[in-house]
């Protein structure tokens, strides 16, 4: 095992932007790649859940009762493992270990699919994902530095959504010629892979910010200072309000428009939702290195204006056509938006945690997404049952509007740089 990262990097400040560092080929190539494997392996835990869980006989409420709590777990442990993740001396071994906690309860829910061994097999698997998320930012910020991280997200998430749209083919042709089961199988084989991507990356080119060896030994109460300092902080604060604005919008978009492709042509339905989400997933793809060359000379505001809008013509054009075609097609504004926030939100948490509890504000910002998307399926259904789908789409347009004046008029500027507003 490699030693712990050292060499910290000095903190930013907002008089300049900082340079970017030059890690090795080798280890910008094992990111790229480590990217792409664990966005394979996170697929198999998507719709295929749910789908594996009906063939074993279980019923709606236990299903919805098992994805709630890890959903929960999810929601919940975001702030205190972005704690724990700031504490860490080793970001890449961090990575390791939750990379094969995520193996062992893919293996768990397949092998074993008794209510008891799923929920356990399901809380794992929302504990360690939420690690290796925060880790994967860490390590991408500490190869590259604050200067390059802009292209570096946009790098990360092309890998991301080029990794997610492979797996979905590769999974459901795998779960519909082979077995539900065996797309489970497949996640905790690509472990491998992903595992020989991370040894990639040299550890000793991962420069962390300087430990803080008297703060370490607060334990709980260095926690609770650095919650206090963030809650302190306003710009952190609005953009958690426009986080959760924007996935309050945007998470109930495409399952009502699933449910009105169905409606409208049932035979074709299924066809028609899996090209509603390759279609953004390529858009992501083609899109996200643009966007992190673009926020690094243009800076971050005028991108989240676009993301924003582009959610809420979105939601408009949905409210005002039911063809199938048309809706599929509308997905590519899905593909900008998803673009710019998959790139925007950890650059913006980077530019505002300025190497102070960057996972700590990491996670809280992971929280506002989960916020906003759990109240978005309540609105949207609460809405559609009451007033149909025209009502719940232009009511979700309207919360991308308001989350666009907040971006516009109140999020300022953070690109470092000699002018920030």
């Amino acid at each position: 095992m490699s030693a712990p990262e050292q060499n910290p990097r000095p903190q930013m400040t907002p008089s300049a932007d900082p340079p970017a560092a030059e890690p090795s080929l080798r280890s910008r190539r094992g990111l790229d790649w480590f990217v792409f494997c664990v966005a394979d392996i996170q697929t198999g835990f998507g719709p295929f859940v749910a789908v594996f869980l009906t063939t074993q006989k279980w019923t709606q409420l236990d299903i919805g009762l098992v994805l709630t709590i890890s959903g929960l777990v999810s929601l919940v442990g975001q702030i205190p493992i972005g704690a724990m993740v700031d504490r860490v001396r080793s970001i890449r071994r961090t990575a390791i270990f939750a990379l094969l906690a995520i193996g062992l309860s893919a293996i768990l829910f397949a092998g074993w699919p008794d209510f008891a061994v799923v929920m356990g097999s399901r809380i794992l698997h929302a504990a360690a994902s939420c690690v290796l998320g925060l880790c994967l930012v860490s390590m991408s910020l500490g190869l590259v530095g604050a200067g390059g991280m802009s292209a570096r997200l946009g790098r990360n998430a092309a890998f991301a959504s080029a990794g997610t749209g492979v797996a979905a083919l590769t999974m459901g042709a795998l779960g519909y010629y082979v077995s539900s089961q065996a797309v489970f199988f497949m996640a905790a084989a690509l472990v491998a892979p992903a595992l020989y991507a991370l040894t990639c990356i040299d550890a000793r080119e991962i420069r962390l910010p300087a430990r803080d060896e008297a703060a370490d030994k607060r334990g709980w109460r260095e926690t609770l200072r650095g919650v206090l300092g963030l809650a302190k902080n306003r710009p952190l604060l609005i953009f958690c309000a426009c986080v959760v604005l924007f996935h309050l919008a945007n998470a109930a978009m495409l399952p009502l428009a699933a449910s009105m492709l169905t409606l409208r042509s049932s035979q074709a339905a299924t066809v028609m939702v899996a090209a509603a989400m390759v279609v953004p997933q390529f858009t992501v793809t083609v899109l996200s290195p643009l966007v992190g060359i673009a926020a690094q000379k243009f800076g971050r505001r005028p991108l989240l204006i676009i993301g924003f809008a582009a959610l809420a013509v979105r939601g408009v054009c949905f409210a005002w056509t039911s063809e199938p075609y048309l809706l599929v097609a509308i997905q590519v504004l899905d593909g900008v938006s998803a673009a710019v926030l998959g790139v925007l939100v950890p650059l913006t948490v980077s530019d505002l945690a300025r190497g102070s509890h960057f996972n700590l504000a990491q996670g809280t910002v992971g929280c506002a997404m989960g916020i906003g998307a759990s109240i978005s399926t309540v609105l949207s259904g609460y809405v559609a049952d009451s007033m149909g789908a025209y009502s719940a789409f232009v009511t979700l347009a309207c919360v991308a509007g308001v989350g666009l004046v907040v971006v516009a008029l109140v999020m300022p500027e953070t690109r470092p740089g000699p002018e920030r507003g």
